[in-house]
């Protein structure tokens, strides 16, 4: 098993230190879920939402929320963010966030596409729970991570 990274000598909680690590480009792309009622999916590809723009305000809240990981999560690094887009797909039963989280610096950008698209589908359900409160959010993972020391992943 490898060392834990946030762990120091003593078993302490510590961050990282990326000060020896090269600058190099970084992406990272997470998605997830949300399934609801047909008459909650309508609303909002419809535009009839009670709370308006559902989409739009879901999308600026996963930008938002990508760029405040490091308030949200202990010991994530503060990160100069140089894109975060956020995007929808309607499906049968719901609708699929994908965030991209990229930048040019000494360590990943996981966190914040993950964080970035946990917070869209928050923001979908409330929205949209005066028509559903039974939405159920899924499948949050990461899709791919580019650059770094580890290289390149893919999910399976």
């Amino acid at each position: 098993m490898s060392k834990l990274t946030h762990l120091d000598e003593t078993g302490q909680a510590a961050m990282v230190d990326v000060s020896a690590k090269s600058a190099t480009a970084r992406e990272a792309v997470a998605e997830g879920r949300i399934t609801m009622s047909a008459e909650a999916l309508a609303a909002i590809r419809d535009g009839t939402a009670k709370k308006g723009d559902v989409l739009a305000t879901a999308r600026i809240a996963g930008i938002m929320a990508a760029k405040r990981t490091s308030e949200l999560i202990p010991l994530c690094h503060p990160l100069m963010l140089s894109k975060v887009a956020v995007d929808f797909a309607f499906e049968d039963n719901g609708i699929r966030a994908t965030a991209t989280a990229r930048l040019t610096g000494q360590t990943g950008v996981e966190m914040e596409a993950l964080t970035a698209v946990s917070v869209a589908l928050l923001t979908l359900y409330d929205m949209a729970k005066s028509i559903d409160k039974a939405m159920v959010i899924r499948d949050i993972r990461l899709i791919s991570k580019t650059g770094g020391k580890s290289g390149d992943w893919h999910a399976p």
